[in-house]
């Protein structure tokens, strides 16, 4: 979007943006449709179908931004890409990831799983948004598709029926070849500066209804505050934000499924300790309980979550971070009561993954983070970032990670 006028050369009865129209508008058509041209073959090798975009931009401004009026679908277009820009949303770090298995598990070999990737992007002014990718893993090793070329521009409207003052978005994203061209970025005010940390994870309600959930971080450069990812197919995706004095904080995780009838959650609303908390409904949370506290050198600053507990035979495997000298940021573990996630069983004494001098450098120096791990036949997949800046993968048994408990 062009800036707006300095104060002192302002112009109330025809704004710059107007001005701009103007000029548009003045163009001879055969100006028109070769501006339009360049356009499109500056972009159609990154972006499908620019031309609807182009025209939904301009029914964004027109009226709005601009005075309205009823222009012919060429200059309309032309009109749409001057209040647009293109945004490389990956171009400075790739970080923070979480994985939930695929919906579609078709062609995929006995013993395999498909699975989705989630990864907070840093692009131009330190903005995040979220961006996916598809992967297999198989005995032995983890293969992640080449992610497409092409990225699409998300239709967006108002979630029916939301709340008055914040009622919420809903994407629709059918028009993605692939889940590698959707990136959630940054649209309403509270998001303004970025949406970090998706933690997704695979929810299945009482009636065995399956729908994938993701709390993240909606940060407006001054202000944060929670909000969760709702979706059933990754092609129509809600967000909207989380109430309460439980949602007041960073790294909120959901559980899998409800316990006691309650939807489940971790959070950290102290900015120190990991606290459980359930709520019959899924957009308020209250205080909770504190169930980890730092008790280890390597933790001793903070902790928090590294996304949603995993269920396994003896309980809750919940992956932990925690913060210790010169901002060090480890991985660690511990193990919740199945049937009371609000009672500690064991934990690491020492980290599972700390920064060593191959993974030291980068966007933050010294930080190893994850939103989110899976486990499959006795062995978590742990997918994690490196300095802020770039993502890897770890495998270890299950009754290994439990022998080092205490």
């Amino acid at each position: 979007m062009p800036a707006d006028d300095q104060a002192p050369y302002a112009n109330p009865a025809r704004s710059r943006a107007q001005r701009i129209t103007e000029r548009i508008l003045a163009l001879p058509m055969a100006e028109v449709d070769a501006r339009l041209g360049q356009v499109a073959d500056s972009l159609s090798h990154h972006h499908r179908d620019v031309g609807s975009v182009q025209t939904r931009r301009f029914h964004d401004v027109n009226g709005t931004v601009i005075a309205p009026g009823e222009i012919d679908d060429n200059r309309a277009r032309l009109i749409g890409s001057y209040f647009s820009q293109e945004y490389s949303f990956e171009a400075a770090a790739l970080f923070n990831p979480s994985i939930v298995v695929h919906p579609d598990q078709a062609g995929v070999a006995a013993g395999d799983v498909r699975f989705i990737l989630s990864l907070r992007g840093v692009g131009e002014g330190n903005v995040s948004s979220v961006s996916f990718r598809t992967g297999i893993w198989s005995a032995g090793e983890v293969l992640v598709d080449p992610p497409s070329v092409r990225a699409i521009s998300p239709r967006i409207e108002r979630i029916p029926g939301g709340a008055p003052d914040d009622p919420g978005l809903r994407l629709f994203c059918e028009q993605a070849h692939d889940l590698s061209e959707l990136v959630i970025f940054p649209v309403t005010p509270a998001q303004r500066h970025g949406i970090e940390d998706l933690r997704m994870v695979r929810f299945v309600d009482d009636d065995g209804a399956v729908t994938y959930l993701g709390t993240y971080t909606a940060f407006s450069g001054s202000r944060i505050r929670q909000e969760i990812l709702r979706t059933a197919d990754f092609a129509t995706i809600d967000l909207s934000a989380l109430r309460g004095p439980g949602a007041a904080n960073k790294g909120m995780a959901l559980f899998p499924r409800k316990i006691g009838g309650r939807y489940a959650m971790l959070g950290r609303q102290d900015h120190e300790n990991i606290w459980f908390q359930t709520s019959a409904d899924l957009y308020a949370w209250d205080q909770g309980v504190k169930v980890v506290e730092p008790r280890y050198p390597w933790e001793f600053v903070q902790m928090g979550n590294c996304g949603s507990p995993i269920e396994i035979a003896e309980g809750w495997l919940v992956l932990t971070h925690g913060v210790g000298p010169v901002r060090n940021y480890c991985i660690g573990a511990c193990l919740l009561d199945r049937d009371d996630p609000s009672k500690l069983l064991a934990r690491l004494a020492e980290p599972l993954i700390s920064p060593d001098p191959d993974n030291h450098d980068g966007y933050v120096p010294n930080v190893l983070y994850s939103c989110g791990g899976m486990v499959r036949s006795r062995t978590l997949l742990l997918p994690y970032a490196i300095a802020d800046s770039f993502t890897t993968f770890a495998t270890v048994p299950i009754d290994r990670l439990l022998a080092a408990m205490e």
